[in-house]
């Protein structure tokens, strides 16, 4: 039986892409991690600001952001960026518009750009955003 020379490089291709994958799985890369829990939340908020501990926690609809709240009433913005998630801490420069089932937060940072959330509280959390 011969084998085409084509053929055989594309199925040899076929395998590299394959080990990848699975390399890139085991590696655990890529993927979307969620907000799915007020430890995550913590989690991301420390990572985006050494000794930020959030005391009041709303997670969006998804799991795709959040906001959150440390005990001196700083307030964090955070979404999620790439794999990773990247987060703010809001000043007198945000601004925040309640729409009819989201929260839609301008940080005040045109490279963060402005995030809706569907939340179960905006009220309290437009408020809290707008006293800043």
């Amino acid at each position: 039986m011969d084998i085409p020379p084509l053929l055989l490089q594309a199925l040899g291709s076929l395998v590299a892409i394959l080990a990848l994958v699975a390399f890139a799985r085991a590696m655990r890369l890529g993927g979307k991690p969620p907000l799915d829990d007020e430890d995550a939340v913590r989690e991301a908020a420390a990572e985006v600001e050494d000794g930020f501990k959030a005391t009041r926690i709303s997670i969006a609809r998804g799991g795709s952001a959040a906001l959150a709240q440390d005990g001196t009433g700083r307030i964090m913005l955070i979404k999620r960026h790439g794999n990773r998630f990247a987060g703010r801490v809001l000043t007198s420069a945000a601004r925040v518009r309640e729409e009819v089932d989201a929260l839609v937060v301008d940080c005040g940072d045109k490279r963060f750009g402005p995030q809706r959330l569907s939340l179960d509280d905006p009220a309290y959390w437009a408020d809290a955003i707008n006293r800043l």
